[in-house]
């Protein structure tokens, strides 16, 4: 990993991008393909499309997504206390106690989000499970004309971001979900033509809105119009505490990229993987998926007449918490993955299941 592929990573990873508010992380997207990419486009969606060698009749499609789980301002009470309803899926008790940030049109106000104390919770309260409907964002205001001068209705909500290096080369940071794959893609795309030898088009998109229903994929992929796709996307790491790993496989950090097999998933594409993997000499995790998947690569799939569909995941523990953490050695390897694989593609290549 280069010194700027890494500044690149804690940049978009400390930049806030929660699903529809997307748009200081793709200024940072754009910045960063200008020297690799041989066009830079931004549809009316949002998603940032960046192409290498995109004159090839074959084309390819890498997809991350740029956007995180947030908040977003819903009412503001008499007392300047602050509610929000979610962008994306949150578990409500990963934000009791949080420092939270309001991004407003004049800068970011700081708040914290919290419920009353346990010394006041009455023994069936203690009992609950709390709904985000039952927590506020507190900013310190005196009363609503305050905080209203300060926060609109409709602003957005993140957790504070910030990016820890930790033991064994791994990371903590809340939005891996998914500035890894937004990351991958674009970092495969510009190790791919690096390389030189790109028979085929690389399409590496930023797209948005994958927390509330694969929106961008679903509109960049009918624009691309790709004959393969594959979505780089997180996965849960299952070498940690109570993680069925009968159901949700064998995920380790550290372990290299997890690709997936299964009907949202075309066999040669797979192949593909498999072999740019041996070539590479990059040890894979291979994960079973028996339905469609949340991730882009459903919504690829399904574009205009079918499009030949992977998944390549980075494993992360802790997934839509503020310490999701993942190794900076898998995404490494998931970055030369892609990159070998596009270089393994041949301009007339088939990738119709026989």
């Amino acid at each position: 990993m280069t010194p700027e592929a890494k500044t690149f990573f804690q940049q978009i990873l400390e930049t806030p991008s929660p699903s529809g508010f997307e748009q200081p992380v793709q200024q940072l997207v754009r910045d960063y393909a200008k020297p690799f990419a041989d066009d830079i486009r931004t549809d009316l969606h949002g998603n940032v499309i960046v192409s290498c060698n995109p004159d090839a009749p074959l084309r390819i499609m890498f997809a991350g997504h740029a956007d995180q789980i947030g908040l977003i301002v819903t009412y503001i009470d008499e007392f300047g206390f602050i509610y929000t309803n979610t962008i994306g899926g949150w578990d409500p008790q990963q934000l009791i106690g949080q420092r939270m940030t309001i991004h407003t049109a004049s800068g970011t106000i700081p708040a914290v989000i919290a419920r009353k104390a346990i010394h006041l919770l009455d023994e069936q309260e203690r009992k609950q499970v709390v709904k985000t409907k039952e927590l506020w964002l507190d900013i310190g205001a005196k009363d609503q004309k305050e905080a209203a001068e300060a926060v609109a209705i409709g602003d957005p909500v993140t957790l504070q971001l910030g990016y820890q290096e930790m033991r064994n080369n791994l990371a903590n940071s809340p939005g891996m979900d998914d500035k890894t794959g937004l990351w991958v893609c674009m970092e495969g795309a510009r190790r791919a033509v690096e390389r030189g030898g790109l028979k085929v088009a690389v399409h590496a998109v930023a797209t948005v809105q994958e927390e509330v229903g694969l929106r961008g994929a679903a509109t960049s992929a009918y624009g691309v119009h790709p004959h393969v796709g594959i979505a780089v996307d997180v996965t849960h790491a299952t070498d940690c505490p109570t993680i069925d790993k009968t159901q949700e496989g064998d995920v380790k950090l550290g372990g290299g990229p997890v690709v997936y097999r299964g009907p949202n998933f075309n066999p040669e594409v797979v192949k593909g993987l498999r072999a740019a993997g041996e070539k590479a000499d990059i040890g894979l995790q291979w994960c079973g998926m028996g339905r469609p998947g949340g991730t882009d690569a459903n919504a690829i799939q399904l574009a205009r007449g079918g499009v030949a569909a992977g998944l390549v995941s980075v494993p992360n523990r802790y997934m839509h918490s503020a310490v999701e953490m993942i190794s900076l050695d898998d995404i490494d390897q998931c970055a030369d993955l892609l990159a070998e694989f596009a270089l393994g593609v041949a301009a007339d290549a088939d990738f119709t299941p026989r």
